[in-house]
């Protein structure tokens, strides 16, 4: 089931959107190769933390994180990968691993790989491990209005 509040407010705004139902898959290799979308369409969620405060990275699939830029551009002194017990607790409706990319949902700053803007669509983790939703970029920007960047390698 799609992650309730992403689902209200999908709906809510009349947004269309495309469910994508595949097999329990966890890594965004499986993820991938189960939806059958090549992994750079995909939109990587990476909880971090932000001189100690929660925020979203999200990447391509197929990127890591340079944390060197990602600190520039959130002008940060400090930037860690959040332990699931760190930000466990802030996504109750969400299978872990599995948040869709709408950290206003769970009032956490956005920002966002450029390289995922220049797609019509785009593709992320529905709350679990059994969905992708797939939706237009443009509708998805003025939703969760992500702060944008260059961070990946």
């Amino acid at each position: 089931m799609i992650a309730k509040k992403l689902k209200e407010l999908l709906d809510s705004k009349k947004i269309k959107y495309v469910t994508l139902t595949h097999s329990p898959a966890y890594t965004i290799q499986e993820i991938a190769e189960a939806a059958h979308i090549p992994s750079d369409k995909l939109a990587k969620t990476v909880i971090v933390k932000l001189d100690g405060t929660l925020g979203m990275a999200v990447v391509p699939g197929n990127k890591k994180i340079n944390i060197e830029a990602l600190k520039k551009l959130a002008n940060v002194n400090n930037i860690d990968i959040a332990t699931e017990s760190e930000f466990r607790s802030t996504f109750p409706d969400c299978d872990l691993g599995a948040m869709p990319p709408f950290g206003n949902l769970y009032k956490m700053k956005i920002y966002m790989d450029d390289s995922l803007a220049k797609d019509k669509e785009i593709g992320f983790n529905a709350g679990n491990h059994s969905e992708i939703i797939k939706m237009k970029y443009e509708d998805y920007e003025s939703l969760a209005g992500p702060i944008h960047g260059h961070f990946v390698i």
